[in-house]
C-alpha cells in the first residue's frame, strides 16, 4: 500500500490518498499562521484505519512544518500522542512563553 500526502491549503488540511486512488483516505485539518501550525483534527476512513495513513499524514505534515520553520501546536489528540511516540519531532512543539512578574 502506497500513501501519498499532499497539502491542500485552500481546504486548510493535509490529505492522504492510497494507491493512487482519487478518494481521500484521511486528512489532518490545521490552522496556520506565519510562525505556527496548529493541527486541530485528524480523520482516517474506517477502511484505512491501522494501515499507516494517520502516521503518513503526521510525518509528512511535521516534516513540512520543520522545513518551513513553523512551530507546532498539537491540539488534535492523534497528533499529540503521535509526537509523544516519536520524540524526534518534539522539538517542533510550541512552548508558551512564561510571563515574568516584577
Amino acid at each position: 500500500m502506497t500513501v501519498k500526502v499532499i497539502d491542500v491549503p485552500e481546504a486548510r488540511r493535509y490529505e492522504a490518498q492510497v494507491d493512487g486512488r482519487p478518494e481521500v483516505a484521511g486528512f489532518a485539518q490545521y490552522i496556520r499562521t506565519a510562525e505556527l501550525i496548529a493541527f486541530v483534527h485528524t480523520e482516517v476512513a474506517p477502511e484505512h484505519e491501522g494501515k499507516g495513513v494517520g502516521s503518513a499524514l503526521a510525518r509528512t505534515s511535521l516534516d513540512e512544518a520543520r522545513a518551513a520553520g513553523l512551530r507546532v501546536l498539537a491540539t488534535c489528540p492523534f497528533y499529540a500522542v503521535w509526537i509523544s511516540r516519536h520524540p524526534e519531532y518534539a522539538d517542533l512543539l510550541y512552548q508558551a512563553r512564561s510571563k515574568v512578574s516584577d
